[in-house]
């Protein structure tokens, strides 16, 4: 057994490894220069087709551009942002939170490709119902022989979308915050009832479908932005006499590493190391290029890819340089990464405590909990989108079962063996994703060329 669990770590880490990296930070740079950088300059009308300006209830699909987006993000902005963030300063210092950063750039190139792709190539399943995501845009852009791939995709996604990693650092949260420090005995039954709630709550949501998933994403999630954006924002009021400093520190640390460990180097040495684990962090915390978000963004209300694309583009930003950048900032101007020896959830947990000794944790697990659970809806559709993909529509509501099943694995056991295998097989769904946007690149700009024209003569004739 312990054999096994050393080989699925070392499979989780060769996953998340220097190629994965290279695939999608080069990925998404070549995507970035084959665009010439076009989407970024059009974020004012992304947030426009955001907002329902170019909304038509006739368009094919099943949701909202607005729904599309916040599915996506439920599904990001979750541990990774609150728990990652922690984990990339408290062994990178604040340099790493720029190489983040750099990350959530590159990424906002990929989310447009992919998403724009899960529109300009959508297929039908089984049931004849419209559908989008990396399996369909393999089979549809690619053609019948590149299925392999697809399906290689789907499988992974069966696996990579399971909830124990989310659901075991949520209960770990729900212990270490509120249950421990309230003399409430932990455990096995404190655990199960634990999963049992979390069960409910997620069988209420995931078993409507799409159209329930995004209708709940598209309440929870900008509102728990908001809280934990204003939580932040007191806490950075508070140290406001440091908080110059530290946004200096990152940027100078991101060139000096003054604060990475000196025996853990990399090509460029211990400045090469530290960009290494910043991109790391940032492109586990977005997700650009693994895939995930074209599947919900492919069930958007339109009948233009490219408005889905420019939509999808502004994930990363909110995500990576909007959530994760509150959360780097809140532990640092606290200085709770230099004088505690927490780390992960417990590190952000120090830092809302310090400002806001009585009600500043229990604020924070109000966000977690949220962005955790809002999580368990979003992968519950991806992994039914794989299943009906592989096995035919008709079947895909049985991997809601085993998804339940594994809501209350991962509450009660620390199953770090399975942990290990979900994180690695959730990183190689890059790989045919990846693949497949690199070579269907040239259409998507062929696309956004045209789509600009269209958008030129219809504000030329408004202004007339």
């Amino acid at each position: 057994m312990e054999s096994l669990n050393q080989l699925f770590k070392d499979f989780s880490s060769l996953a998340w490894g220097l190629p994965l990296l290279i695939l999608l930070i080069g990925g998404g740079l070549y995507l970035l220069i084959c665009s010439q950088f076009l989407p970024f300059r059009y974020l004012g009308h992304a947030i426009s087709v955001l907002r329902g300006k170019y909304d038509d209830p006739d368009d094919p699909g099943q949701i909202s551009h607005f729904q599309a987006l916040t599915t996506a993000l439920s599904a990001t902005v979750g541990m990774g942002n609150i728990a990652g963030v922690a984990v990339a300063i408290s062994i990178g210092g604040p340099g790493a939170v720029f190489w983040m950063w750099i990350s959530a750039v590159i990424g906002m190139s990929t989310k447009f490709f992919t998403s724009t792709l899960a529109i300009l190539y959508r297929g039908k399943d089984s049931a004849g119902e419209l559908q989008g995501g990396p399996m369909y845009f393999i089979t549809e852009g690619l053609g019948k022989s590149w299925k392999p791939l697809a399906i290689f995709f789907s499988f992974c996604g069966l696996i990579g979308a399971l909830p124990v990693f989310n659901v075991n650092q949520l209960t770990q949260a729900l212990n270490d915050i509120l249950l421990i420090p309230n003399g409430v005995e932990v455990g096995l039954t404190s655990n199960l009832i634990i999963g049992v709630a979390l069960v409910s709550i997620t069988s209420l949501v995931i078993l409507g479908g799409i159209k329930r998933i995004g209708n709940v994403a598209s309440r929870l999630v900008p509102s728990m932005v908001v809280l934990y954006f204003i939580l932040v924002i007191i806490i950075l009021v508070a140290h406001s006499d440091v908080l110059l400093h530290y946004l200096k520190l990152i940027f100078t640390d991101a060139f000096a590493a003054n604060y990475y460990p000196k025996d853990d180097t990399f090509i460029g040495g211990v400045l090469g190391a530290l960009i290494l684990h910043g991109i790391k962090r940032g492109a586990f915390s977005n997700e650009a290029g693994i895939g995930t978000a074209p599947m919900a963004h492919g069930a958007a209300k339109t009948d233009e890819p490219i408005r889905e694309g420019l939509v999808a583009m502004l994930g990363p930003a909110i995500d990576t340089l909007i959530v994760c950048t509150l959360t780097a900032l809140a532990i640092l101007v606290t200085g709770v990464w230099e004088t505690t020896s927490d780390n992960g959830v417990s590190l952000t947990a120090s830092a809302f405590a310090d400002v806001m000794p009585n009600y500043g944790k229990y604020a924070l697990l109000v966000c977690i909990a949220v962005f955790s659970m809002s999580s368990l809806f979003s992968y519950s559709y991806y992994g039914t989108k794989c299943m009906s993909f592989l096995f035919g529509a008709d079947k895909k509501h049985y991997y809601n079962y085993f998804y339940i099943l594994s809501i209350l694995l991962g509450a009660t056991t620390s199953l770090s063996m399975m942990i290990n295998l979900i994180d690695g097989v959730f990183a190689l769904m890059a790989i045919p994703t990846m693949i497949a946007t690199i070579i269907l690149a040239p259409r998507v700009v062929k696309e956004l060329k045209a789509y600009l024209k269209r958008l030129k003569l219809a504000n030329n004739k408004s202004n007339r």
